[in-house]
């Protein structure tokens, strides 16, 4: 009967089992050797007195941990009884399957030889002794073996299962950054859609608030203007809201190069006056085009969260590397609060294309400069 593995416990109904099979098999020895003229009386009833021990022993052969003591006691029991012959086997087996293989093989040369010593005081009419020594060796031996299988087999069983509940460890990692990593990502394009506008809203509000006399016709222009962009905020929110709902490639059209000069147009429609020159050869498109959009969408509005009512120039130039350059003089912002991380993910952004990132204040004046080149250096 297969009982369990090192560190399993053995359930109550699997040891009743165990323990009764062995009994059982003890008592068929017990008459089998009387009725090969084994003589009744004191033997007999010393036969019958170890199967009853040798049988109850068993139980302790189901601990998680069984004792090497218990099985060599058996083996010692078999050689002066054949009664004690299936609790020995069985205490030999168990462990084979419990413990390291020097071990396991030192109780079953043990048990081994112990049969063989039985046979001078209990030889088996008709088997002669070299017989009866290779088939006790050949019996302990498959014992070991198959003992030594099992321990292996469990022990892989165990080693998959830990590498199973790493492995589900690991992909629940994997969901979790990928998740954070897809937060992230979204809220840096809610801050590149939305703060463009935003800002928009901001710098025409503050205009109509510091020019309440200005003409009944200037107030609807600019309330015309926030009106559109407060509009237009609402539909890019509803676009980035999208991405929770799609894929990355879901279709959705994204701004580019050719995308600017709407874009320069909204900022000047706000008021601010804006220097533009485009000298690039050709379109990038693609994410090198939305790169560059990103640049000087980022640049204007944080000219005007800064520099309130100052001019920006913005310049884009180049062949084989494109440049970007959005200059402003530093001044009076805006009011509208910002979050310190636009230039932070606007730099990870131009790393990701290939590109460098630098800005700073220099003679009063606030420069962004991006270089990006058209093809991504190995």
């Amino acid at each position: 009967m297969d009982i369990p593995a090192a560190g399993e416990r053995a359930p109550a109904p699997v040891i009743a089992v165990f323990v009764l099979a062995v009994a059982v098999l003890s008592a068929l020895t017990v008459v089998s050797a009387g009725n090969l003229g084994s003589p009744s009386g004191p033997r007999l009833a010393f036969d019958i007195g170890v199967a009853l021990v040798s049988s109850a022993a068993v139980v302790l052969l189901a601990r998680r941990e069984p004792p090497v003591r218990v099985a060599v006691a058996l083996a010692a029991l078999a050689a002066f009884a054949p009664s004690a012959t299936p609790a020995a086997t069985a205490g030999t087996l168990r462990i084979a399957r419990t413990r390291p293989l020097p071990t396991a093989a030192a109780v079953a040369a043990f048990g081994a030889g112990a049969h063989a010593l039985r046979y001078a005081s209990r030889p088996v009419e008709g088997l002669p002794f070299g017989w009866w020594l290779v088939l006790a060796v050949a019996a302990h031996a498959a014992l070991l073996g198959w003992g030594a299988y099992a321990r292996s087999r469990a022990d892989l069983l165990a080693s998959l299962r830990e590498r199973a509940r790493r492995a589900e460890a690991e992909q629940e990692l994997r969901v979790g950054e990928a998740r954070s990593a897809e937060r992230t990502r979204i809220a840096r394009e809610m801050h590149d859609v939305l703060a463009h506008r935003l800002s928009l809203v901001a710098t025409t509000a503050g205009a109509i608030e510091f020019r309440p006399d200005a003409s009944p016709e200037r107030i609807a222009a600019a309330a015309g203007v926030l009106r559109a962009n407060a509009h237009a905020a609402l539909e890019d929110l509803r676009e980035v809201i999208g991405v929770l709902r799609a894929g990355p490639d879901d279709g959705r059209p994204q701004p580019t190069t050719a995308d600017l000069p709407r874009l320069v147009e909204e900022v000047r429609a706000a008021g601010v006056e804006v220097d533009f020159h485009d000298d690039l050869d050709g379109d990038p498109g693609g994410s090198l085009g939305r790169t560059v959009y990103r640049v000087i969408q980022e640049g204007l509005t944080n000219a005007r969260k800064h520099a309130a009512g100052q001019p920006v120039r913005v310049r884009l130039t180049g062949a084989d590397d494109i440049v970007v350059e959005v200059v402003n003089p530093t001044g009076a912002g805006a009011g509208t609060p910002g979050s310190g991380t636009g230039l932070i993910g606007l730099a990870e952004r131009v790393e990701l294309a290939g590109g460098r990132l630098e800005h700073g204040v220099a003679d009063g004046r606030f420069r962004l400069v991006a270089t990006l080149p058209r093809a991504v250096r190995p």
